[in-house]
């Protein structure tokens, strides 16, 4: 009993060293964004006073359109990807037809592909369709891109539901569109949030392809929005402000949707 009470603390204090040692560089982050010029140089690591809740002021004006870009470009993202590799995914899972098991295999073979390898033809694709400096050119290999491990993941988890349940719903009379949006999906809830959210980091943190595409400074979004941002910004207080509330809508999201996180990666592991 007491080898496992003294594991179990071992374990304990491990993991929670590591999650003071992970959070240190944003309450560092927040320690630095109260501060003016004056206070960073001279007491740079430590809470200093009065707080200078304008630097969040500051930094708001200057990212609030960056922000709601982000929202854009990740909000249509998502639903794209979601909606294209639901019918992908269901197809290849529960429909028959030539060269089926041919055509997935080709689609996941497209996960060995480095992504930095797809840039060059990718941006002469853009170009010749007339879609740079334009959200389109964003939307699209976004949603190209992100369907590839999605249409992965859901087709195997659609691939493992008992038979017998599509038998009785078509005896029933549904049609393939009324059993995917009306079983499966629901079904599928989990694990379809979970990819939701993964996508959603990943268009959010993209800062390469943006920067390739997108010539107005006013269609960016917020990791390129920060890079302007940083260089017009002398004020490191207000500079980190920046950073801290760049980071909120992510924070938020894991923070309400992370049961239902670790529920689809269960469930698609348990599936897969």
């Amino acid at each position: 009993m007491n080898k496992l009470t003294y594991s179990s603390i071992s374990k304990h204090a491990v993991l929670a060293t590591l999650g003071i040692l992970t959070f240190i560089p944003f309450i560092m982050l927040l320690l630095i964004s109260f501060k003016d010029a004056q206070q960073f140089a001279s007491h740079r690591w430590t809470l200093t006073f009065p707080l200078h809740l304008e630097n969040y002021t500051e930094a708001w004006h200057q990212i609030r359109r960056f922000i709601l870009n982000s929202f854009i470009i990740s909000g249509v993202t998502v639903v794209g990807v979601i909606i294209v590799s639901c019918l992908a995914a269901y197809a290849l899972a529960r429909m028959r037809f030539f060269l089926k098991e041919q055509i997935y295999f080709l689609i996941i073979s497209l996960l060995m592909i480095p992504s930095v390898l797809t840039l060059v033809p990718l941006f002469g694709i853009v170009i010749k369709l007339h879609i740079l400096n334009n959200w389109l050119g964003l939307w699209g290999p976004y949603i190209a891109g992100g369907q590839v491990f999605c249409i992965f993941v859901l087709r195997s988890f659609f691939a493992s539901l008992s038979e017998e349940m599509f038998e009785a719903a078509r005896m029933d009379g549904a049609g393939e569109a009324k059993v995917l949006f009306s079983i499966v999906v629901p079904l599928s809830k989990p694990i379809i949030g979970t990819l939701a959210m993964l996508n959603i980091l990943s268009t959010w943190n993209e800062y390469v392809w943006p920067i390739m595409v997108m010539n107005s400074i006013e269609l960016q979004p917020i990791p390129v929005g920060l890079l302007y941002f940083t260089q017009k910004q002398t004020d490191y207080g207000s500079l980190f402000a920046g950073y801290a509330i760049a980071s909120v809508p992510l924070v938020l999201l894991f923070a309400l949707a992370s049961k239902q996180f670790v529920e689809g990666l269960s469930s698609g592991s348990v599936k897969m």
